[in-house]
């Protein structure tokens, strides 16, 4: 779940989008202004990938949750 600065939600959605493991990414409306849906293969990608998303510019903070 990610939270944007205004503006640059649709920026940011293309972004995440193209990034490697993401399978989808759409805006949301409520507390967080995007979800993204991820699969990778141990925590370490998982780490990767969420320290990816929280360097695109816009980006306000995410929280992450994982399946077991």
């Amino acid at each position: 779940m990610i939270k944007t600065t205004p503006l640059q939600t649709e920026s940011v959605l293309q972004k995440t989008a193209r990034l490697k493991g993401v399978r989808k990414a759409f805006v949301v409306y409520g507390r967080f202004d995007m979800i993204a849906f991820a699969a990778t293969d141990d925590y370490p990608e998982i780490r990767r990938l969420t320290g990816t998303i929280n360097a695109i510019e816009g980006v306000r903070s995410t929280e992450t949750l994982v399946e077991a």
